[in-house]
């Protein structure tokens, strides 16, 4: 009776780069005392193109917790997303997903 490996990694990969696949980044939108809750939830709909609803959840999230994880994926795309959110007027970073 042989046991199973819970995961089968891909050979090919080195193990920086499976940890890279399994941990995606994460853009985090942050609370400032300058901009309108409704120009954020604006931004979340105008860039992301995200409903309403959604973007006003975000925004009440960045406006009650401080802050916010409001897009996912590669490290590239959240590099973007910053920018994007830094040309917005907003305040925001990125980090590796939790």
């Amino acid at each position: 009776m042989s046991a199973a490996s819970p995961v089968e990694a891909d050979p090919t990969l080195a193990p920086d780069e499976i940890t890279f696949l399994a941990k995606p980044w994460v853009t985090i939108v942050w609370n400032d005392p300058v901009n309108l809750m409704s120009y954020v939830s604006y931004v979340f709909q105008k860039y992301f193109g995200y409903d309403e609803a959604k973007a006003n959840k975000l925004m009440l999230e960045v406006h009650n917790d401080g802050r916010s994880a409001v897009s996912t994926g590669s490290r590239e795309e959240m590099e973007r997303d910053v920018q994007a959110m830094h040309e917005y007027g907003l305040w925001a970073t990125m980090d590796k997903a939790t």
